[in-house]
């Protein structure tokens, strides 16, 4: 039964940050549309949304698995990265090159601390109730 529970968190997570990677590709796609800005202007802030994408997935895991939160952290953000390898690999014919590979290890840390502070969040919650 626990390890379902970590599973569905995880589940969770990994679709908040498709969501929230929609969203801002959306808001993102407008700007670049319908403005003069050029994406290279915007690189950063672009970078910064993904970061914050998976940081809020691996807080929805971990609040939701309410345990091991570096673990379920981790996998939310390496099934994230598996499901964009898959897309680039199958889709597009290539790997991922030095500088993707840093991206995705930094964004699995991101995940993996967002699951740290959504577990310590969700036990210090209940630890007052």
């Amino acid at each position: 039964m626990e390890s379902k529970n970590l599973g569905m968190a995880v589940l969770y997570g990994v679709i908040a940050i498709f969501v929230l990677a929609i969203i801002s590709s959306f808001i993102f796609s407008l700007l670049f549309r319908f403005t003069s800005v050029q994406e290279s202007s915007l690189q950063y802030i672009v970078t910064t949304a993904s970061f914050i994408s998976l940081f809020l997935g691996g807080f929805i895991t971990g609040r939701s698995g309410k345990q091991k939160g570096w673990l379920i952290g981790a996998l939310t953000g390496l099934i994230y990265s598996m499901i964009i390898f898959l897309f680039q690999y199958l889709g597009h014919n290539s790997l991922f090159d030095t500088e993707q590979l840093i991206y995705h290890t930094c964004y699995m840390l991101t995940a993996m601390m967002g699951g740290i502070l959504g577990v310590n969040l969700s036990t210090s919650s209940q630890s007052r109730s």
